[in-house]
């Protein structure tokens, strides 16, 4: 059992930044970020394994980045420049022992 609890999640104007955070209660093989806007597939934001190699969907390279606390059981999640297509709920994500695990999620919504 992998528990993950999110949080930074909010309001935030266009090209403005957010970070979220996710503790785990044990340290994956790999953890990340996924997103589900209304109507929408959850798709991939970033994951990062435990030792470093790093995935980011498309819609999001070169403005968001993932890093990781492996001592701390942490991940996290820089947003910059962002846009109101980044508006969604956002999940933590864990897996490991070829089962995954997510958290509740949390709301980023950005408005002008």
């Amino acid at each position: 059992q992998i528990n993950l609890v999110e949080t930074g999640g909010g309001l935030v104007q266009i090209g403005g930044s957010l970070r979220l955070s996710c503790a785990a209660s044990r340290n994956p093989f790999k953890m990340g970020w996924y997103r589900q806007a209304p109507k929408k597939e959850r798709e991939l934001v970033a994951t990062m394994t435990v030792d470093g190699t790093i995935n980011y969907g498309d819609s999001v390279k070169g403005r968001f980045t993932i890093s990781r606390d492996n001592d701390k059981e942490m991940v996290y999640l820089q947003m910059n420049s962002l846009k109101p297509e980044d508006t969604a709920v956002y999940y933590c994500y864990a897996h490991h022992l070829w089962r995954d695990w997510w958290g509740q999620g949390t709301q980023v919504t950005v408005s002008s």
